[in-house]
């Protein structure tokens, strides 16, 4: 049963921002074996925002692909406050196609306010690094199971999104744009943010119900800060059911599932 339904979504995107909340750096020794950290892109440089490499999930070998974000403000200035550049995205693909090659499940975390838009980003070519991801991602011949731990912002999240399977963490929440920028853009007002939270259908629940996420993995009583043991347990089990589950499926068939998966989402109306 889950503990935490009855929070507003401004309640649980607070519970988010904790100070304490655990990271991809406390989840990954707890949930994994024999981690091993690569680095770069290839192209430009080595982007902190993005942490890749191969693990072991219970013998299983897999690659983690993940968005960081730092747990004091050295950490966050190292990693962009986890708004990844565009080698982190391109880092990301490259590990992703390298598991691809290995026939290696990829599990993806998400936990982004959203991608870099300085313009030195935008110079090395944010947009295009963001959508070649959707579009490789998509096609890639290998499981791949996706997790929002906190917060999952606009397509700096869907870039590590495209997915068999998307689990959304108890109080995480999914969004195009964040509360305030939903209210600077729609009232012209940002104060309006947690008027804004509340009406724009962002918290894991909402997210199943439309049809976005798959599952939702529980929390402590509080938040993941409370438990970190128990969390990371419900964690792995997650992982571990839905890698068994997805690596037993025909390619051909996953990928059409996949294709399916992303095509359904999204209700709208035509008024002539």
């Amino acid at each position: 049963m889950l503990e935490n339904n009855n929070k507003t979504a401004w309640e649980r995107l607070a519970i988010v921002h904790t100070k304490g909340r655990p990271t991809i750096r406390d989840y990954i020794p707890l949930i994994f074996t024999d981690f091993y950290e690569m680095h770069g892109d290839r192209h430009f440089g080595d982007d902190h925002a993005i942490i890749g490499g191969v693990a072991r999930l219970r013998g299983t070998p897999v690659t983690i692909i993940s968005q960081v974000k730092g747990r004091n403000i050295n950490e966050n200035k190292d990693c962009n406050f986890a708004m990844p550049l565009p080698e982190g995205y391109r880092k990301a693909l490259r590990l992703a196609k390298q598991a691809e090659k290995f026939h290696r499940p990829v599990i993806c975390f998400i936990d982004t306010p959203g991608a870099n838009a300085g313009m030195s980003a935008e110079e090395r070519g944010q947009g295009e690094a963001i959508a070649k991801n959707i579009a490789e991602f998509m096609t890639l011949r290998t499981p791949i199971i996706s997790i929002v731990l906190g917060e999952g912002g606009s397509g700096g999240a869907l870039a590590l999104a495209v997915c068999d399977e998307l689990a959304m963490l108890e109080n995480a929440q999914y969004s195009v744009v964040s509360p305030r920028g939903f209210a600077s853009i729609l009232w012209k007002d940002a104060s309006r943010e947690q008027e804004a939270c509340n009406i724009m259908q962002v918290t894991a629940e909402d997210m199943v119900r439309l049809g976005v996420a798959e599952t939702i993995i529980e929390e402590p009583l509080g938040g993941a800060h409370n438990d970190l043991d128990k969390i990371s347990e419900n964690i792995k089990e997650y992982l571990a059911l839905k890698i068994a589950e997805k690596s037993q499926k025909p390619i051909d068939e996953l990928l059409k599932e996949r294709y399916t998966k992303f095509r359904k989402i999204g209700e709208f109306t035509e008024q002539h």
